[in-house]
């Protein structure tokens, strides 16, 4: 079996074809874009896509102005979006037109939002009449939502054709998609009425007519619906495509579930950097880009810093009559703070799926308060029995359980109200949300500790 059959049967992995990688490099620096072209002809367009990625920055270079080298449409949308905006500078206005004219509408949307305005406007212009109205309507609406992530292309019959008429339909029309789960039934104003799944119109006699079999639309999401809303939509009534109207609930498009888990995917992966500091930060993105995005996070994080040692200033003297607090309050603040991003992370969780209403948030908000009890109460105990056994103080013991018991109730309350309060102020709560909790579990951790063990030894 040779080295590219393994790669075509098996998902590219960058140990594994460390070997090829450097041939690749091999033939790039030789000008051999034959032996490139064919190479990654023979691999899923994803797993060339992976190739062209573990290539430095220098090599993708050279590959892309190779003359003879074009790059396969489907492993150019395989590519991350950063990569993408990366080759998009070396390729012509003929290039990336011939690119759109072999991709869906919902893939041509994606590089066209990563090209600039001046750029933009030269490749629509260059696309044909009904081409260019299309992705430029599209293209009107605000990021992330539904008229963003549909394709035009999809399938539609009036809902008194025949089975016979639609097949013999099917079979005819060259502009229909290449796969489809889904027909869409209209009525005469291209109003979406019901749905026929492909299969059954295989199964069903030529003479019955497609709205005897088919199942009546409940679900047609607007053009402007955010799409994480539509990943929820998908989620909660397990949908394979659904139908995209307009303002006048005309169809105009669709959006399919590979699509939305693409979605989904992403605003994970955006809740967790952001909860992290680090916004959309990709792997290629340069030392000084990286920098510049992490120092305003880190900077937030220096003042609510200083705002936990101012409070242990106020403390000062009495932590140089009695060594063990210092020694023993980092314990409080810690446990206080990590019970607090515990709360956050399923709190932010439950606000992104829609879980928490208000209905159950005053049933959340008490869930959350008893945990803190509960948590306090167990790992008081451990606490105060690590400290007797250390100190052999019990003084220094029932100091750190009471201390622990009120940070963690602190910790488990404002794990859940920060988030839903940003939320209300229409901040998104995955990006400040964390450093406000540490915070606030750091100075309540700082201030009972010290606090209640000022009131004991001095």
């Amino acid at each position: 079996m040779t080295l590219i059959k393994k790669i075509k049967d098996k998902k590219v992995n960058f140990e594994f074809n460390k070997e090829y990688i450097k041939v690749v490099n091999e033939k790039i620096q030789n000008n051999d874009a034959l032996f490139i072209t064919n190479s990654l002809n023979e691999m899923h367009p994803a797993d060339a896509a992976d190739i062209i990625e573990h290539l430095s920055e220098t090599d993708r270079e050279k590959l892309i102005k190779l003359n003879s080298f074009k790059i396969n449409p489907e492993v150019f949308i395989e590519l991350n979006e950063s990569i993408q905006s990366e080759i998009i500078k070396y390729l012509s206005t003929n290039t990336i037109v011939s690119i759109l004219k072999n991709l869906e509408s919902d893939n041509a949307i994606k590089i066209l939002e990563n090209l600039d305005e001046k750029n933009k406007d030269i490749v629509l212009n260059s696309l044909a009449p009904k081409d260019r109205f299309a992705l430029q309507e599209s293209l009107s609406y605000p990021e992330d939502t539904a008229a963003r992530l549909m394709q035009r292309e999809f399938t539609a019959i009036p809902s008194n054709w025949s089975v016979g008429q639609t097949i013999d339909y099917l079979r005819e029309n060259k502009d229909l998609p290449e796969e489809f789960l889904e027909i869409f039934i209209v009525d005469n104003e291209f109003k979406p009425i019901g749905t026929v799944p492909s299969s059954k119109v295989l199964r069903t006699p030529r003479e019955s007519k497609m709205q005897s079999i088919m199942l009546e639309t409940q679900l047609s999401i607007p053009v402007d619906m955010d799409q994480e809303e539509v990943g929820h939509l998908f989620e909660n009534y397990n949908l394979n495509s659904a139908c995209v109207v307009d303002k006048n609930n005309k169809l105009v498009g669709m959006i399919t579930s590979d699509d939305v888990l693409t979605v989904l995917k992403e605003e994970a992966e955006e809740d967790a950097l952001r909860m992290a500091g680090v916004g959309d930060e990709e792997i290629t993105d340069g030392v000084l880009k990286k920098t510049k995005r992490r120092f305003s996070w880190l900077l937030l994080n220096l003042f609510t810093a200083i705002i936990a040692s101012v409070v242990i200033g106020f403390f000062q003297e009495d932590i140089e009559k009695v060594v063990a607090l210092a020694v023993l309050m980092p314990i409080v603040a810690s446990m206080g703070g990590n019970a607090g991003m515990q709360t956050l992370a399923v709190t932010i969780r439950t606000i992104a799926t829609n879980e928490l209403t208000k209905n159950n948030f005053s049933q959340t908000v008490l869930k959350e308060f008893s945990i803190g009890i509960l948590n306090g109460v167990i790992f008081a105990i451990i606490s105060a029995a690590i400290v007797q056994l250390w100190f052999n103080d019990v003084t220094l013991s029932l100091i750190i359980s009471i201390s622990m018991i009120l940070n963690m109730i602190v910790a488990g309350l404002f794990g859940i109200l920060v988030p839903v309060t940003l939320k209300r102020l229409k901040i998104d709560p995955a990006i400040g949300s964390s450093v406000f909790v540490t915070t606030i579990t750091d100075v309540i951790g700082f201030l009972s500790f010290l606090g209640i063990g000022a009131y004991f030894f001095l």
